[in-house]
């Protein structure tokens, strides 16, 4: 099946998967990721569950861009933990993932060869867990406006359907809406042809 030029695979919920080699375990942790904000509290939960595991080495991708992606071997040699880690979900061509994968040390080194296969194979195992859905890529986009225009933004958002991630009606009127990358550039037209309308664009998702 083609795929639309804003449609990418991710997983749909949370996952799971383990390898074990000569003592030492890989626990891979797998999350929907949307936002680099929330790496830190996501390596926490992971740390908090697993205070005595030795590392707790992670790799994400965000976007359809390849070249959008950050990896971290937490001690383990360079390039033996986050990068197998990235690869592995390339391979799998999942993007908008974080994987954190947790090693307890089982006292026999595994050396580089051995390392690289470990993390890969504990990532594949849990994206063989997993749900892997199709999602569209979309602009996050923030919307300031004055309350005559209430019914005319609502009408824009009703008609295609679009996502409302935040509002705000208390001070001023501001909404946050995810617009699917195909339509942006017709959708960012019609709310900016709206009068005294502030249209900013925040990030993608």
């Amino acid at each position: 099946m083609s795929l639309f030029e804003d449609t990418y695979r991710t997983i749909n919920a949370p996952i799971t998967g383990i390898f074990k080699d000569k003592g030492s375990k890989f626990i891979a942790y797998g999350f929907p990721f949307e936002d680099e904000q929330d790496l830190k509290d996501l390596l926490t939960e992971v740390k908090n569950e697993h205070p005595k595991a030795r590392h707790h080495c992670y790799a994400y991708r965000l976007g359809m861009d390849r070249t959008v992606y950050r990896i971290n071997d937490d001690g383990e040699p360079a390039g033996s933990a986050g990068r197998p880690i990235l690869n592995t979900l390339l391979s799998n061509d999942l993007t908008n993932t974080l994987m954190i994968v947790v090693r307890y040390f089982g006292g026999t080194l595994l050396g580089i060869p051995g390392l690289i296969h470990a993390y890969k194979t504990a990532t594949q195992d849990a994206i063989d867990q997993a749900e892997i859905i199709e999602k569209h890529e979309r602009d996050i986009y923030e919307i300031s406006f004055e309350y005559p225009q209430m019914n005319d933004i609502m009408r824009l958002v009703k008609d295609d359907n679009l996502e409302i991630i935040k509002q705000d009606f208390e001070i001023s009127c501001l909404m946050q809406i995810a617009i699917r990358k195909s339509i942006v550039n017709r959708l960012a037209d019609q709310f900016a042809s709206l009068p005294n309308i502030k249209l900013k664009y925040l990030r993608t998702i």
